[in-house]
């Protein structure tokens, strides 16, 4: 399978997982979900936008379950368990667009304080998971469209996770991974 059938496969897929909780009828035209990829172990995120604007995003961190189980479950708790957002409605379905992320697995960033954080930083290429303690967040590579200047991104994580913008603790950990990602075309 190739990189552009795994990703139609996976927003068929997620579409799909979206349309059965909202009791609407099967759109044709799915591609194989039985693929030999969709049972590998994977994390994904699923994003779910309305006019250019988010609507809904969940996802795994680590790949626990097989591929297809992994999208269908984040399409869904993008869709309905978002605490951001109300329950998506069967109007607004047809006016969402799913976007799938297929993350690597996370990568450790040894680094001291903030600044050797921020040396080792790519921008447009790092999602990052920050975690100290209870407090844990995540942002996806292409939160650096809407925060690209390494400092602030950093930031803005920290908050999202429940800490000080000016946070930092030698206990706490950061990881960085990438993602291929696949988005409808309007």
């Amino acid at each position: 399978m190739s990189d552009t059938e795994l990703g139609l496969t996976l927003l068929a897929l997620a579409r799909a997982a979206i349309g059965e909780r909202l009791e609407l009828p099967a759109r044709p035209g799915a591609l194989d979900p039985l693929h030999a990829r969709l049972s590998e172990p994977s994390a994904t995120f699923v994003t779910l936008t309305q006019g250019g604007r988010l609507r809904g995003c969940i996802g795994s961190l680590d790949a626990y379950r097989p591929l297809a189980a992994d999208v269908r479950a984040n399409a869904q708790a993008a869709a309905f368990r978002d605490p951001r957002f109300s329950p998506l409605s069967a109007a607004e379905f047809a006016l969402t667009t799913v976007e799938v992320s297929l993350l690597t697995p996370p990568e450790p960033i040894a680094c001291r304080d903030e600044a050797g954080l921020l040396a080792q930083l790519r921008p447009g290429t790092d999602g990052l998971i920050l975690h100290y303690g209870r407090c844990r967040g995540t942002f996806l590579p292409q939160v650096w469209d809407s925060l690209p200047e390494p400092q602030r991104f950093v930031g803005e994580l920290k908050r999202k996770a429940g800490l000080p913008a000016d946070f930092w603790h030698q206990d706490l950990r950061v990881a960085r991974y990438e993602v291929v990602k696949w988005a409808e075309t309007s």
